[in-house]
This record gives structure tokens, sequence and C-alpha cells, in this order.
């Protein structure tokens, strides 16, 4: 019998030598906002602030029941990625996501008719908090189940690709959730089919009540994509201006067939996790050092100011947003719940 040739055993565990990632984009740079594009990031931000507020006094109350996220501390990071997309783009995010879909053109009052449970609700009063929905307004959800939206997300960007729509994907998740198994094997699909589509990785510091460096072995989460060679970028998400500048770089990078990028928007939530939660992973101290010095809203009244924008002014905007979010609160308490028979419909799709 013929003997078998002998194995080099350091040849054989040779690895080949690492391929050089591929090209990088450039450093992003804070936007430069006109005083008009300041105004509308202003109205914005305290649109999504006083909103989020007046949905926590609502559940105080028990006119909101289940689940309730609040996005309060984190307006910078959707108001400067929003304002750079175009019609042909979609939004997807998990459970924190009122302020997303505020920004994708739904009416105030049809999302606080949502979280009421009313039948005038974007969602029909079944989706809640966590599970809204609209297609005609780009926006994909709204998802309670932990990373869940990312492999969703990639899914709507094949969509993208495949139907040559000139769309991109742009897929909401938090720090906690970028631990989850799905997120790497969508990070592996997108980059291999080179897929539209920008991770948006929100890291407000606390996956729940665990801090990022208690949960993650790398803590810095824009490198998450490095070995399936998905570029990321680090991004001060209190600043709406950094926020945005980073969106026109993403954005450049997916829309020229580069595939797919990873964004991790450092920010922080001023609320519990949810309402529920006491918050004592962390001190009242803590929060308030982060609102003096890095409050997204203040930081824009500041840059107003600059431009010679009147505090009447802003009073003014401030008055305009407090009547659309009461305007919102009372048109849902005043709209009926659904008819019991609304639990038969919408459970399977009728027509394709």
């Amino acid at each position: 019998m013929a003997k078998a040739p002998a194995v080099q055993p350091e040849a054989a565990r040779k690895s080949q030598p690492l391929a050089p990632n591929r090209e990088r984009p450039n450093e992003p740079q804070s936007y430069a906002a006109s005083k008009d594009e300041l105004l509308e990031f202003y109205k914005q931000m305290l649109l999504i602030r006083r909103f989020e507020e007046k949905a926590g006094q609502l559940y105080g109350l028990g006119l909101i029941g289940g689940f309730c996220h609040l996005y309060i501390g984190q307006e910078a990071v959707a108001v400067g990625l929003q304002s750079a997309l175009t019609e042909k783009d979609s939004v997807i995010t998990g459970y924190r996501d009122h302020g997303h879909m505020l920004l994708c053109g739904i009416p105030p009052q049809d999302v606080m008719a949502e979280l009421t449970g009313r039948a005038a609700g974007i969602s029909k009063g079944k989706g809640g908090s966590m599970h809204m929905f609209s297609v005609e307004h780009k926006f994909y959800g709204g998802h309670g189940i932990v990373g869940a939206q990312v492999s969703l997300g990639t899914g709507l960007a094949f969509s993208h690709k495949y139907s040559e729509d000139g769309g991109v994907c742009l897929a909401y998740f938090g720090d906690g959730a970028s631990n989850q198994g799905q997120v790497y094997e969508s990070f592996n699909m997108a980059e291999l089919w080179k897929l539209p589509i920008i991770y948006v990785i929100e890291n407000n510091q606390y996956a729940m009540g665990t801090s990022v460096n208690r949960s993650s072995a790398e803590d810095q989460l824009f490198r998450r994509g490095e070995s399936f060679r998905i570029p990321g970028i680090q991004v001060d998400g209190m600043d709406v201006l950094a926020c945005r500048g980073a969106a026109e770089e993403a954005l450049a990078w997916v829309r020229a067939g580069k595939g797919p990028i990873i964004l991790e928007m450092k920010t922080y939530r001023y609320r519990g996790h949810s309402m529920s939660d006491p918050a004592k992973y962390r001190s009242r101290d803590e929060v308030q050092a982060v609102r003096d010095k890095s409050d997204p809203i203040d930081h824009v009244k500041k840059l107003l100011d600059a431009q010679g924008v009147k505090e009447d002014e802003l009073k003014k905007i401030e008055q305009e947003i407090r009547k659309i979010v009461n305007e919102a609160a009372d048109f849902a308490e005043q709209t009926p719940e659904p008819d019991p028979a609304e639990l038969y419909t919408d459970v399977l799709v009728e027509t394709y």
C-alpha cells in the first residue's frame, strides 16, 4: 500500500496573509447648516422631546399601556441622519421608535393615537408603542425583539438593490442589540452582496441597565464590522451637525455601490430604559452632568443665538410645538378604541 505523504505541521497551519481592507470612507465633517436648516433641526428635535414628555405623562395617567421607551436625549441622532434621506430611502428601528416615525412624516396625532391604542392610530391601535409601521412613509417598524430589525433591514436593502430603485435602508439598533448573533449574519450578507444599508448603532451607553463595557468585549462598536470589511465611523450623537455630516458621508459611500457602512452614534438617554425602569444603575448626577454639558437642543439654541435668532422667536416655536403635541394628545384621548372584530383583520397579507 502506498504510504501517504507526510504532512508538514508548520505548512499546514500557516494561514494566508490577511488581505488589506478595501477603501475607507472619508472622515465626516461637521455639516455647515444655514440658519433656516438650524431652525428646522431645532423644531424637529423639540417636537420629539415634547412629544415624548407628553407620552410619559399619558403613560403615568394609564392612557398608554404595555412597554413605552422614550427617546429623550437622543434626538440629534435621528434628526441629523434622517434629514439627509430622500423619499426613496427606508427606515427601520427597534422599540424606541416614536422619534424616527415623526421624522418619517407620520402625523403626531396618528402616532399618539397608536400609543393609546386607538383605531385612528397609524397601525389601527394594534401596534402600540413598539410595533408601528407605515409602508406609505417608508417606515418599516418598530420592532420589539432585540436586534430583529437588523436582519429585516438587510432584507429591505436587498429589495432596494434588486428593484434598482436607488434607495438606501437606514437600520437603527442599540448597543445591546449589537451583541445579537443575527447582526453578524446580516453584516456578512450585506457585505457579500454590497447591499445599500447604513447600520446605525445608537450607543446610549446602557443596554437596559448594563453599561457597554460590562457587556461588550469590544466596546468601540464602530469596529464591529471589521472582520466583514465593513467600515465604521464613530460619531458624536449629541451634535446634530456631526450626525448630519456623518449621514452625508455614509450615504455617499452606500449610493456609490461600495456596500454597507456602520455608524456608531455616541448618545445618551435621559430617561430609563422603559417607563418601568427605576434606573438605579446610574446616579442623577450622571444624567444631569450630560444634560448640562451635551444637551443636543441646547447646543442648537447656542448656534442659533450666534446666528442672531432672538429668544422671542424660539419661544414662539416652543409654543407652536406644545400646541401640536397637546392637540395630538387630545385627539388620541377623544377617538374610539378599535372594534373587537379588528382582532381578526390584518393577520395575513390578503393581496400581493
